[in-house]
């Protein structure tokens, strides 16, 4: 609802300026002039409103629409402070900036046998006015000004989605849809010709068919992919050095420190879990599980991890080499929480099917069920076990925390007897300990998840404002005061209680 812009010093990565812009619905694209004074940006509000800023003093230069149909990106070309491109659903305009107005002319076909107006997904600029503009179709179209001169057909296989170029030597690199060959693949280097290319497989350890975003400079070009990684490939020997890996689709569910060591492992939409180092804040290992995983959990020990699925499946691997354990689906629905006891014999699965089932490890990977608590009001949430393992505490949708006996499923419901039992861990937003953790004004849904330190002195708490928030512990007065405050990006914590684990390694 209200967009901004913000500029940052890269070195110092303190921010420059931030500009309170108009495009309702967002940003999609912007761009720095040749001397860098001016910043080109591009609205998603209905009318793909352009706008150049003054950016140093955030003074709006000049603004107009830009197109009715959808703009994917917008450049400066690297030349000049007056001149830029945008291109987008069909179309590709030319624009100049003159004074406080915008100019633009429409892209001209020509003559060109079988020309035809395609989504336009990229740009890039050659010397002599030329301008270079990647297609869907996997085509390169050559334009000199407004009108087009020369089609490069098929420079890719699929979509042309970034194009880089740099004027010293007049090199395009193009990054698009391409399955890898022997011949290379998604990352090609062209001359300023577009008739010579060079291809580049990325040798990564995985197939890598689609490139996102490119730039080249000293010998070496980085490489944005589908997949979330960061790539620098050496011009010369095509070296490949991965920077950056991360998860490619959807949330982040699960999250899962190991007991002993610096090191976490996450579950994801995308159907991967990842093993991170948390000292050098690199991936070390990662597993494709086939479908999206919804909660991890370590074994007491550390050498085993379970991983509850959204098909209604789980997996234990054995960490050491993220090796399949056991497997097994007795459940349709997405498994929401899963929990070792602290004997390390038993393993809970909670589900969204308002049961939670366990199992005897002790019985070997083939996992049978040997029980289940029924008569549980709503979908499961959280899960914790007593410290001798005899009992379960498990919160509910429906904002109920109940206890059972394992693994007999048997619900307690003798308030004195709860009274006694020590829990091995807390991740409860419910019950009289955590009454401080709401706030005066709080909904039911805004707390979403919580953890008790190791010391068992503090109470970390993660809520649908993007906040995490530490209490004392045991918290049973309402509206305590809060001893720290973290603030988070993001406004939605995905993770029901993992995230929490990090913070208390």
């Amino acid at each position: 609802t209200s967009p901004s812009i913000h500029v940052w010093d890269a070195m110092t990565k303190q921010t420059l300026s931030v500009l309170r812009c108009f495009h309702a619905g967002g940003v999609c694209s912007v761009s720095f002039s040749a001397t860098g004074r001016l910043l080109l940006s591009v609205g998603l509000d209905p009318e793909h409103t352009v706008t150049i800023w003054k950016w140093q003093e955030g003074a709006k230069v000049a603004s107009r629409v830009g197109h009715t149909q959808r703009i994917f990106v917008a450049e400066f070309r690297p030349d000049s402070d007056t001149h830029f491109v945008s291109v987008g659903i069909k179309h590709v305009r030319f624009w100049t900036l003159a004074g406080r107005a915008l100019l633009s002319k429409k892209g001209v076909l020509s003559s060109i046998e079988d020309a035809r107006m395609q989504t336009m997904l990229s740009v890039a600029f050659g010397a002599n006015n030329l301008t270079f503009t990647g297609t869907i179709s996997g085509d390169v179209c050559v334009w000199k000004e407004h009108i087009l001169v020369r089609i490069v057909a098929k420079a890719h296989t699929g979509p042309v989605f970034t194009m880089y170029t740099t004027l010293r030597d007049g090199l395009i690199v193009t990054g698009g849809k391409e399955r890898p060959s022997k011949e290379g693949g998604a990352l090609k280097l062209w001359d300023q010709e577009l008739k010579r290319c060079r291809a580049f497989r990325l040798e990564t350890g995985q197939i890598i068919d689609c490139v996102r975003s490119v730039c080249r400079g000293k010998g070496k070009i980085l490489v944005g992919t589908r997949n979330a990684e960061i790539i620098e490939v050496g011009e010369k020997n095509a070296a490949c050095n991965i920077l950056v890996n991360g998860h490619m689709d959807g949330p982040i569910w699960g999250l899962g420190t190991h007991p002993s060591r610096d090191v976490f492992l996450s579950a994801a939409e995308d159907g991967t879990v990842r093993l991170w180092d948390i000292p050098e804040k690199k991936m070390l290992n990662k597993v494709n599980l086939g479908h999206p995983a919804h909660t991890i959990s370590y074994s007491p020990e550390g050498d085993m991890v379970a991983i509850g699925m959204k098909n209604g499946e789980f997996i234990i691997l054995l960490v050491a080499s993220l090796k399949i354990w056991g497997k097994k689906r007795d459940r349709r629905s997405p498994i929401q929480d899963i929990r070792f006891s602290p004997n390390s014999r038993y393993l809970a699965v909670g589900s969204t099917e308002c049961a939670v089932d366990f199992y005897d490890l002790m019985l070997g990977p083939q996992l049978n069920r040997i029980n289940c608590c029924r008569d549980i009001p709503s979908f499961v949430m959280q899960m914790d076990f007593s410290a001798d393992s005899s009992y379960i505490q498990i919160s509910t949708g429906a904002y109920k925390r109940l206890v059972y006996e394992v693994p007999f499923g048997r619900q307690i419901t003798e308030q004195i007897q709860i009274d006694r039992i020590t829990w091995a861990t807390w991740t409860s937003v419910l019950g009289d300990e955590v009454v401080g953790i709401w706030s005066r004004n709080a909904d039911k849904v805004d707390v979403t998840c919580a953890c008790v330190s190791h010391s068992g002195l503090n109470i970390v708490t993660g809520d649908d404002f993007g906040m995490v928030k530490l209490f004392d512990f045991p918290s049973p007065e309402k509206f305590v005061s809060i001893v720290l405050y973290y603030f988070y990006s993001s406004n939605d914590f995905l993770s029901l209680h993992c995230c929490m684990k990090v913070a208390y390694f």
